[in-house]
């Protein structure tokens, strides 16, 4: 990447990062602060816990689209002013309600899509791959952080001063924002943004489907465990606020290291379905372990959080990657919205369920209810066909091509060595290939793209 892409994209990166931070931290700490709120429930704790999820999964796709017609930068100011101003009623907030009123604002700014359309804007074809694994890999440091900090600042600030933090944060997502270049041309692009006329495909594809399914499991039993987990370090270890970085510290140095092995395995030797499988058996052992034996030994609780996390790492890391690798060429963006869509619905599910489940049966019901969503996740995984084991690559058409010249273009293309799918949008000026690395020839790409139009 050039100086002005690295530019771009790393200030990209730090928007999602100061975002995802805020909204992480109070994930291990909010079901123990909640309960001081006027009004507060399990159930209620619950629904504010996954409330953001439901405003997320209803605006980020139109979000993404109506950046298209008033550009990238007006619409991420708006979503970092709800996103503060959710914040900022959740932080002035003595009750439950206040706080979910303020949790719905903060998801209303669903900027994610838009944030990867600019990064896109910004980036040549042949780095937008690498631009989007940067930013992912900033969500991913986020999660990470956020499960040290938000128990260390939660003991010194309080609940309110993590949604003041967070508001804090947004509005350094904007001073990031104003070092972004402003792109000259806005452009639709297929590998990163929603076709709403794609929808349909994506939805009949049975094994997209059933990814979608998996990443609205995954993050259903995730936001469902943080409801209970918290109270039971609490109540059955007498572990205070003050005390849970001691335990996800060396938790999440662990389960990081655990992690690279498996997605190793996964990518580079192409066992990423066995991987997978692997994972989900991992997490719902952990689930079961918690459920029976969570409150009695702290060192069982302590290996159990490890195993968790290793789980959802290579999970959370891996389960993008397969939806590329299963969606059609020029189809990447559509299938990744859907699959966003899914994920947090299933935060907003399981911030639901699980406080119902808490007030009604206690943790152990809860735990109960996460082992029996990961099993149908392993009968959802051991039913998916073989996936293939291809990567996106693009690259822009120099010059207009009538319909004789895309069909040979196309023809070309799909006669290099490793290139399994192609799709010509000559509206977009791109070719979408869907290429298997290993016998990918990019010198013979090169050559048909100098003579394609």
């Amino acid at each position: 990447m050039d100086p002005l892409e690295r530019k771009a994209v790393f200030s990209l990166a730090s928007i999602y990062a100061m975002r995802m931070l805020g909204l992480f931290m109070i994930l291990p700490v909010f079901a123990i602060f909640a309960g001081d709120l006027t009004g507060s429930t399990p159930l209620l704790l619950g629904v504010a816990l996954g409330s953001y999820g439901l405003a997320q999964a209803a605006l980020q796709i139109p979000y993404g689209l109506l950046s298209d017609r008033f550009g990238r930068k007006p619409l991420i100011v708006i979503g970092l002013s709800l996103f503060a101003l959710g914040s900022v009623v959740a932080a002035m907030s003595d009750t439950i309600w206040g706080v979910i009123i303020g949790r719905l604002i903060q998801g209303s700014g669903a900027i994610s899509a838009v944030v990867t359309a600019l990064a896109a804007d910004l980036t040549r074809e042949e780095h937008r791959m690498r631009a989007m694994a940067l930013i992912g890999m900033s969500i991913g440091a986020s999660f990470l952080l956020s499960m040290v900090l938000g128990p260390v600042l939660g003991a010194w600030v309080g609940l309110q001063g993590l949604f003041w933090l967070t508001g804090a944060l947004a509005l350094g997502a904007m001073g990031a924002l104003a070092m972004v270049p402003t792109p000259v041309v806005t452009r639709r692009h297929r590998d990163t943004q929603v076709v709403p006329r794609e929808l349909l495909s994506v939805f009949a594809n049975s094994t997209l489907l059933r990814l979608d399914l998996g990443i609205f499991i995954l993050h259903m039993v995730m936001t469902a465990t943080f409801v209970a987990l918290p109270l039971m370090l609490l109540q059955k270890h007498g572990l205070g606020i003050v005390d849970h970085w001691q335990l996800y510290v060396p938790v999440m140095l662990l389960s990081v290291l655990g992690m690279f092995p498996l997605v190793l395995l996964a990518e580079k030797h192409r066992r990423i379905r066995e991987v997978s499988i692997f994972a989900i058996v991992l997490m719902l052992l952990s689930e079961a372990v918690l459920a029976l034996f969570g409150g009695q030994s702290y060192g069982v609780l302590y290996a159990t959080l490890v195993f968790y996390f290793v789980g959802f790492n290579v999970l959370e890391a891996s389960m993008p990657s397969m939806i590329s690798k299963v969606a059609p060429a020029g189809n990447r963006g559509s299938a990744m919205g859907v699959y966003s869509t899914f994920q947090f619905l299933g935060a907003f599910l399981g911030g639901g369920s699980g406080g119902w489940l808490m007030g009604a049966y206690g943790p152990s019901a809860v735990f109960t209810f996460c082992v029996g969503a990961l099993l149908v996740w392993v009968v959802l995984n051991y039913s998916l066909p073989p996936l293939p084991h291809l990567s996106t690559h693009l690259f822009r058409l120099d010059g207009a091509a009538d319909g004789a010249q895309i069909s040979l273009l196309t023809e070309r293309l799909g006669g290099i060595p490793g290139v399994e799918e192609v799709m010509v949008v000559a509206g977009e000026g791109v070719a979408y290939l869907k290429v298997d690395s290993r016998l990918f020839d990019e010198e013979s790409l090169s050559a048909v793209a100098a003579v394609s139009v």
